[in-house]
């Protein structure tokens, strides 16, 4: 109540200023505010939606997904062929420079997978389980091994597969190189220096021909805050041009405002609790209980909260995926529709007719998670609510600690299903069902060729995924962004801000 106390003044005071619009056009600086500080900027050793955009504007990959056609197009391979089911050719763009002017060759290449490969501090090494290794054929061209046959191989190469300056990482270190990261991205990151913040210049010599353009705007600086209500407040006093994720119900007070305007989109990603079905977080968990599972989904009223919190578009969901993507059929899914009454039902049929206690973690917003917790609250549940930071719910996860977490995830922007079931579903440190005949599913449906059988296979899983109550999709996002009038900046659906296309008006 108190943050929402002084967002209100915050408000109040910025509806009176009525002076002229005070972005950092004049400095060429976009000056960027967000939540979830990104403990280290190493693309590799982060798994939060604020590293993957640090990623895409400072290092380049192989491949590039266009997001307004979802086109897998050139990025730093001109050319790529499937020499036969496990191996990958590409033909490597001559002429790319690092930020520091290593050239680039297949060595940084064949250096980044097989030191992501091999490297325990990986954060997701789930996502990567499919290559075997890289090779080095010339200076030019490189083939990529992978364990089995892999259908979303080029998406996973064009979303998140990075490449790392081979000679420049290997001299300094992996500690040293998250301080002073070098990439072939349109801007380059200067050292870090501290937690709260990470400024970016443009590349002059980025590659003519990037898919990514040359950046219109000179500088980035990113001031990582703690909450919204710093992010507004900083948007507000003129202290950034730019924020995303503030609460839905002040985007019309937004865009009242005279210096400022806000606009709404529905992104790739999907709202979620996710529960310790294995028991992972303790003994005498009661979530290792079908019932108490069941119950918990029938106690959430998500079209209420996707209405209320969602306002533009969003979408509530019976499997945990985006509309659109590979494998995506939400008919696939059971429904749990809102019923208290059914899920008080179900409680007394686990044995706990008089209620049971849970701890429930997220770093969403906290009026979100009270929302969440007067629901569960209704039907005889009790939730001790802790929120955190992304990065700290994270660590959590990894670790087996969270009995019920209530997060956000994108997929990494993968368009193919299996970002979301290989992430949650083939008992890796994310996993919290551990269900063999799942896992067999979702493996499978992996490393298979043909479509049809994969589309069957992932409709099975995601079958036994909602009979199971695993896992409750929520809604899917629609991201609120606020930012200078003087600023022109499109949105778009994979959850990416993509600075090096916005430019001053």
């Amino acid at each position: 109540m108190k943050a929402l106390r002084r967002l209100a003044a915050v408000l109040a005071l910025a509806a009176g200023f009525a002076g002229p619009a005070l972005a950092q056009k004049s400095a060429d600086t976009l000056r960027i505010s967000w939540r979830d500080a990104v403990p280290n900027v190493d693309p590799y050793y982060n798994t939060q939606r604020n590293g993957i955009i640090l990623a895409d504007l400072a290092w380049d990959g192989l491949l590039y997904r266009d997001p307004a056609t979802g086109q897998i197009g050139p990025g730093l391979a001109t050319e790529w062929r499937q020499v036969d089911d496990t191996t990958l050719e590409f033909t490597l763009r001559a002429g790319v420079t690092f930020h520091n002017g290593d050239a680039f060759t297949a060595e940084d290449v064949a250096y980044t997978v097989n030191t992501l490969l091999a490297d325990p501090r990986i954060v997701t090494p789930s996502n990567y389980a499919f290559l075997a290794g890289a090779e080095v054929i010339d200076a030019q061209h490189v083939r990529l091994r992978l364990k089995r046959p892999f259908p979303p191989a080029l998406n996973v190469i064009a979303a998140i597969m990075p490449i790392w300056p081979s000679a420049y990482r290997a001299r300094i270190g992996a500690e040293a190189y998250a301080k002073a990261p070098v990439g072939t991205g349109p801007y380059r990151m200067l050292p870090i220096t501290g937690p709260g913040e990470i400024a970016l210049e443009r590349f002059d010599a980025h590659y003519p021909a990037s898919p990514k353009g040359r950046p219109a705007i000179r500088r980035l600086v990113i001031h990582q805050v703690a909450d919204v209500t710093t992010e507004m407040a900083e948007l507000l006093g003129n202290r950034a041009d730019w924020i995303s994720d503030f609460p839905a119900d002040q985007f019309d007070n937004i865009a009242r405002l005279p210096t400022l305007q806000a606009v709404r989109a529905e992104v790739q990603r999907v709202t979620y609790l996710n529960m310790d079905a294995a028991g992972r977080s303790g003994a005498g968990n009661p979530l290792t209980n079908l019932k108490v599972r069941q119950a918990i989904a029938h106690a959430i009223d998500r079209e209420t909260l996707a209405a209320q919190f969602m306002p533009g578009g969003s979408h509530v969901l019976n499997i945990a995926c985006f509309p659109g993507e590979f494998g995506c059929d939400q008919s696939a899914g059971v429904h749990y529709p809102f019923d208290p009454a059914k899920a008080r039902a179900l409680l007394a049929e686990a044995g706990f007719a008089n209620g049971v206690e849970l701890d429930l973690y997220s770093y969403l917003p906290g009026i979100w998670t009270g929302a969440i917790q007067n629901y569960l609250a209704a039907a005889g549940i009790t939730a001790r609510t802790h929120t955190m930071s992304a990065g700290a719910v994270i660590q959590l996860a990894q670790q087996g600690k969270l009995p019920l977490a209530f997060a956000g995830w994108g997929g990494f922007a993968v368009n193919d299903v299996s970002a979301f079931l290989g992430y949650f579903y083939t008992k890796g440190s994310f996993a919290m069902a551990y269900d063999d005949e799942v896992t067999a599913l979702v493996t499978e449906g992996a490393r298979i060729l043909d479509t049809e059988r994969r589309r069957a296979l992932y409709d099975q899983a995601f079958r036994l995924i909602t009979e199971r109550a695993y896992f409750l999709p929520l809604f899917t996002y629609v991201k609120t962004y606020g930012f200078s009038r003087q600023l022109d900046f499109t949105p778009w659906p994979d959850d990416n801000p993509r600075f090096y296309r916005a430019r001053w008006k």
